[in-house]
């Protein structure tokens, strides 16, 4: 074995992707812009502590790169205050979790079946601090939290955080009434935007810190097209508690040639995030719509479907969302499995869902005349009117003509594999 066989197996994963349809939801696609800060030899270097008061030499420029990053994040989100040194989504919840939690204190979260992620739990960030977790009342039919039963629980158990975001979040949340609750108790809110980021960035959702939110979490890898890590957004109140739950607690180095590259994907945010985000929840909104007027049993009809880049449907008919996400990759749409609130942990390994996400899609160029197509697609395979292997022919051709990056600097190929050796 040697170095090449790896570079073979890269290499076809790119070609894989390149005929593929991305609709994981969680994943996007960054430019060569960012992708160059990846190579750099800021990837060598280690900058602990803060900007001018590092623990090591030779961080000058380290300095101005992170300071730019901190300043467009402020911009941004309209921040007081703004960490970019988190390596993940779930380092910046446990870095939250920490600041504003001790052991023991109960808090309130989302359900996984419900769209609550695992880091909100406790087999994951809430459970490392010691945190005791109770779960929203959650409405089924209109996939929201239930606040009139949501009141009444945290009057009984007086939670000292209420941590919202989701990992399958099809609409805003009720941010302005959960604050509501927090300050008639004395508690904190979170909001993990790790989804929806980009499109907070791109005013197309809900803004949490004007909300009443405490502190914003989010990664910056989904519809914030970044590479994969994140940011911690707060009020300045809460500036030095993040910061120190950060450095020295999560976070020891902080991978700067992803910040460096985080930083230039900020400034395409800035520039184009607006339009991109619009195009993202037309894209998802139409997907949505066409898969109903199809026959598939679409999450949230009675809501317009979403309002998100994300898309749900209730699979079970077509054999559970093991078996269709299984069927579609085969096909080249790779989506995922998900767990839909009528589902429990049981269900993990063939729940009732599937979830499909289009910011990938949409950073390619493609609008809704293409998601009616891809949803013709997908009713196909699901009910065996296309096979797997024709399905496959239609999506490398639609693929073919967007290969390209668009909402960046200069439009450029998307899935080429450098060779730098």
């Amino acid at each position: 074995m040697d170095y090449g066989q790896i570079f073979e197996i890269i290499g076809r994963h790119h070609r894989f992707y390149a005929d593929s349809l991305p609709m994981i939801a969680s994943e996007n696609i960054t430019s060569k812009f960012v992708r160059r800060c990846y190579v750099s030899d800021l990837g060598h270097r280690y900058a602990e502590g803060k900007v001018g008061e590092r623990y090591y030499q030779g961080c000058t420029f380290i300095d101005e790169i992170e300071s730019i990053a901190i300043s467009l994040t402020k911009e941004l989100f309209e921040a007081e205050h703004a960490n970019v040194q988190p390596i993940s989504g779930v380092v910046a919840n446990t870095a939250a979790f920490f600041a504003l939690t001790k052991p023991g204190d109960r808090v309130m979260a989302l359900s996984v079946p419900c769209g609550g992620h695992i880091s909100h739990d406790t087999v994951s960030s809430a459970g490392i601090r010691g945190l005791r977790v109770s779960y929203y009342p959650f409405d089924n039919e209109a996939f929201e939290i239930d606040i009139d039963e949501t009141r009444k629980l945290a009057m009984k158990e007086k939670p000292r955080l209420f941590i919202l975001g989701s990992s399958l979040i099809l609409f805003p949340q009720p941010v302005e009434e959960i604050s509501e609750i927090a300050n008639e108790i004395g508690a904190r809110v979170v909001y993990d935007a790790s989804h929806v980021l980009g499109l907070i960035a791109g005013r197309k959702f809900q803004q949490p810190m004007r909300e009443g939110a405490d502190v914003m979490t989010g990664s910056t890898h989904k519809t914030f097209f970044g590479p994969q890590r994140a940011v911690i957004l707060s009020t300045g109140e809460l500036a030095d508690d993040i910061d120190r739950a950060v450095f020295p607690g999560v976070v020891s180095n902080h991978h700067l040639n992803t910040l460096a590259g985080y930083a230039i994907s900020a400034i395409e945010m800035k520039l184009f995030g607006e339009d991109y985000a619009d195009q993202v929840v037309r894209n998802a909104k139409r997907l949505a719509e066409r898969l109903s007027e199809l026959g598939v049993n679409v999450v949230g009809e009675n809501r317009g479907f979403t309002e998100s880049h994300q898309v749900a449907a209730d699979v079970r008919e077509f054999g559970g969302g093991a078996k269709v996400a299984e069927k579609l990759e085969s096909a080249g749409i790779v989506l995922n499995k998900n767990l839909l609130p009528w589902d429990t942990l049981k269900d993990t390994a063939n729940p009732s869902g599937i979830r499909m996400g289009v910011q990938e899609l949409t950073r390619l160029g493609m609008k809704e005349g293409e998601m009616e197509e891809i949803a013709g697609i997908i009713h196909g395979v699901m009910t065996d009117r296309i096979s797997a292997e024709k399905a496959r022919e239609r999506v490398r051709e639609l693929k073919s003509e967007f290969s390209t990056i668009k909402y960046t600097f200069e439009e450029h190929p998307a899935y080429e594999f450098p060779d730098l050796c």
